[in-house]
């Protein structure tokens, strides 16, 4: 992958300062620029291709030419550059925050009895865990999953599970630093979830949303979100 890896990023040096709809040459011409073999060329042009940065045009004057993505595809690769710099994972912490609260509705008008049940699974998990605070916060994400695989919303769902898999990826401090012992710290973030998963299942809306809240602003700014 290394190789195909390389490929890439030559082909996005040379995208880097062309317009869309501009010819970068052909595909012998890119091949030998990236210095890779046909078979790695092929597939790190099929991955542009994919995204829209590229676009191959047959006949005579064709050849590689830059693309204009559609908004999806400058979505995704939005978070793909997220996703590469580690840095800024506060960020997605920050958007994906922003967005629990739509996630929670969704979660009450459109809950499910098989849906709530994998719910109180993942919060049974976050209760067997209150003694190790990594696996704890691994439950958390996991719950955080379950409600918004609830949403009918795929492309809600699908950025907030992405920017969740950034979160999960790059974060190091599992627990933020509370003022005070960590067991109650952790048995008080757990209440709050049985308490949001309640409210979910019982579809208190007002409810529901006040602990996203409360969920927010007491969670610090590590990982246990």
């Amino acid at each position: 992958m290394s190789r195909i890896d390389d490929a890439v990023e030559a082909l996005r040096g040379v995208l880097a300062g062309a317009e869309p709809g501009q010819r970068l040459g052909t595909k012998d011409e890119l091949q030998a620029r990236a210095g890779v073999s046909k078979g790695t060329f092929a597939e790190a042009l099929r991955l542009l291709r994919a995204s829209g940065a590229v676009e191959l045009r047959p006949g005579p004057g064709g050849g590689l030419f830059a693309g204009a993505p559609t908004p999806v595809a400058r979505l995704g690769n939005s978070l793909l550059a997220l996703d590469a710099a580690a840095a800024d994972v506060g960020e997605a912490v920050r958007i994906r925050d922003a967005l629990d609260p739509l996630l929670v509705e969704d979660a009450v008008a459109h809950g499910t009895p098989a849906g709530y049940a994998e719910l109180r699974a993942a919060l049974a998990r976050m209760e067997a865990a209150v003694a190790d605070p990594e696996e704890f916060v691994r439950a958390n994400w996991e719950l955080h999953r379950r409600i918004a695989e609830l949403s009918p919303n795929a492309l809600l769902r699908s950025i907030y599970l992405s920017l969740l898999d950034i979160v999960e990826e790059h974060t190091t401090a599992v627990l933020p630093a509370p003022e005070e012992p960590l067991a109650p710290y952790v048995r008080r973030r757990l209440g709050v979830h049985a308490d949001l998963v309640a409210a979910i299942e019982s579809r208190e809306r007002a409810e529901a949303l006040r602990l996203t809240e409360v969920h927010r602003v007491s969670g610090g700014a590590g990982g246990d979100r």
